[in-house]
């Protein structure tokens, strides 16, 4: 199994080098303001899938700790209530 994730992952960077040296044609990026930054058009795909990656980690962390506050009260709350059961017994 190891072999196969080894092969799976070899096979994956190969085709992500041929995209990238197919696709290293400079672009350009217009902002506003008359701002543009010119780079090859898989580092911009780069900086941009990037980007989105950041973002989506960003948002989903409030619910990530929200989730950790609730676990640990209800932790809190398993022990509170076996000390009870040990206490009464």
């Amino acid at each position: 199994m190891r072999y196969l994730s080894w092969l799976l992952g070899f096979v994956l960077f190969l085709l992500a080098l041929g995209f990238a040296v197919k696709n290293s044609d400079a672009v350009v990026v217009h902002y506003y303001l008359g701002y543009q930054w010119q780079a090859s058009l898989v580092l911009v795909i780069l900086v941009f899938f990037l980007a989105g990656v950041a973002v989506g980690v960003a948002a989903s962390l409030g619910f990530i700790f929200r989730q950790r506050r609730d676990i640990f009260s209800l932790k809190k709350e398993i022990r509170a209530k076996a000390q009870a059961v040990k206490s009464n017994e």
